[in-house]
């Protein structure tokens, strides 16, 4: 975590200089350096700030937000939801196949990894970076939200007509941080088995995005990761 600087892509670390040199973020280098003393720490460090290094701010057209990285073995990889290539995707990205075949015709791929997402412009942020191995939630309120709410808003601020994915309960506070006179915020129940049928399923997202890029006169998603 000692040279965290330099693993974040150029236009994001200017927005968010201000943040390394903030107490909270001393602090959570230090909670990181003594965790890894003792537990496995997940995604490994050079992966931490995969989703910034994918989608510089500028190139920035859909946000999806989530809470934090997968915590088995091998899974987290630095963008939310994603696994990597060989790692049987999980439940909650399994329902966001399904959704995109009901709403798009395309069929589930063979694999998880989201990175051509991510290099068409999808930031795919964890609210926090890291986890302990097989503890969810574990890294939560250490400073890691602080952090990507700082992204969050230099987003918002920054950008325009930027499409923000807020999935489930979790995701859809982070609205406060979006000013939706200047961007489109979009919302559903979380893709999570618990909770999909409760309006994930069905909520056309994709589509949706699509449609509001091309009014804008902006290139659309490729949703599939042939």
């Amino acid at each position: 975590m000692d040279k965290i600087n330099p693993l974040i892509e150029d236009s994001w670390k200017i927005v968010l200089s201000d943040e390394f040199n903030e107490p909270y973020f001393a602090s959570l280098k230090q909670f990181l350096v003594e965790e890894k003393k003792r537990f496995r720490v997940f995604p490994p460090g050079s992966l931490i700030f995969n989703a910034f290094a994918h989608t510089p701010l500028e190139q920035v057209k859909v946000v999806v937000i989530g809470q934090d990285p997968y915590h088995g073995f091998g899974q987290a990889h630095g963008l939310c939801f994603s696994v990597p290539e060989g790692v049987p995707p999980p439940p909650s990205l399994t329902n966001i196949f399904k959704e995109i075949k009901a709403d798009l015709g395309i069929a589930a791929p063979a694999h998880g990894n989201l990175t051509r997402w991510a290099d068409q412009g999808v930031l795919l942020l964890n609210a926090m970076l890291t986890v302990r191995e097989n503890q969810a939630g574990s890294h939560q309120g250490k400073g890691w939200e602080q952090f990507t709410d700082a992204a969050i808003r230099a987003l918002s601020e920054k950008r325009e007509g930027l499409i923000f994915l807020l999935w489930g309960n979790y995701a859809i506070a982070k609205r406060a941080l979006i000013d939706s006179s200047k961007h489109f915020i979009l919302t559903a129940s979380h893709p999570s088995p618990l909770s999909a049928s409760r309006g994930f399923f069905g909520c056309r997202h994709f589509s949706q995005v699509n449609a509001l890029l091309n009014q804008m006169g902006k290139e659309e998603i490729d949703w599939s990761l042939g």
